[in-house]
């Protein structure tokens, strides 16, 4: 087994395992490419060259994604050698360490829910996108610049639903890849909650996507209002700290 730094996306090719994980690594990739010293990319190979694990790495928060035949204890020995503050997998890589847990849902199933009186903005003003989620832990220049650059290549997508030019509701694919999104940043008002307009949104971005929707979700939180969508529970994300 060997670990390598990629130089360019199709390093990547015929890497079989295509999910939750891969959209998030392949669409940051997409978007900076290898070019940024923020922004880096390695691949596992094994002994006949073939390709067992994914890894991106921005800033000093990791996404991994391994298929079956990954050789975890190298990768565990890598992760320690290249530094990090958060490392995001399948709860089926054992790190050690502290970590969060959830649940990770999918759908490609398409609804159509009606929402009178509402509007879908597709191209929201970002910085009352960022005012009205309410990032607490983020601050706005450093969110706005990667956003704006993952929208302006076609890897992530912002929504709001307005009524009277007033948000209600919001939601951000925040990474895109071949057809396939991650869904984040799902917000209804207060005062807005139980009425439906959270599901019209969702159900409005879902049906924009041609392939699938993935997300992930807390543990004990929105189970049943995703199930409502047609999201399906397919696995539990860990995140190591």
């Amino acid at each position: 087994m060997m670990i390598e730094k990629l130089t360019d996306i199709k390093q990547f090719d015929g890497f079989d395992k295509q999910d939750f994980y891969y959209i998030r690594i392949m669409s940051l990739i997409k978007a900076y490419g290898c070019g940024y010293d923020f922004a880096s990319f390695y691949r596992q190979l094994d002994e006949n060259k073939r390709i067992t694990a994914i890894l991106s790495k921005l800033d000093h928060d990791v996404t991994l994604c391994i298929d079956d035949d990954a050789d975890t204890e190298e990768m565990c020995s890598f992760l320690k050698a290249i530094g990090y503050s958060t490392v995001l997998a399948d709860s089926s890589f054992e790190f050690g360490g502290t970590f969060s847990q959830g649940v990770v849902m999918s759908s490609d199933k398409k609804l159509e829910i009606p929402c009178p009186y509402a509007d879908v903005d597709r191209f929201p003003k970002l910085m009352e996108l960022f005012n009205f989620v309410d990032y607490d832990t983020l601050d706005f220049e450093s969110w706005y610049v990667d956003i704006s650059h993952r929208i302006r290549h076609g890897c992530a997508r912002a929504y709001t639903l307005n009524i009277n030019g007033e948000i209600v509701s919001s939601g951000i694919f925040s990474s895109i890849y071949h057809d396939n999104a991650v869904l984040s940043a799902v917000r209804t008002s207060p005062a807005f909650r139980s009425m439906g307009y959270g599901s019209a949104l969702v159900s409005e971005m879902v049906s924009d996507t041609k392939g699938t929707v993935y997300l992930m979700r807390e543990e004990n939180l929105n189970e049943h209002f995703y199930k409502g969508l047609g999201f399906k529970n397919i696995g539990k994300w860990r995140m190591y700290k």
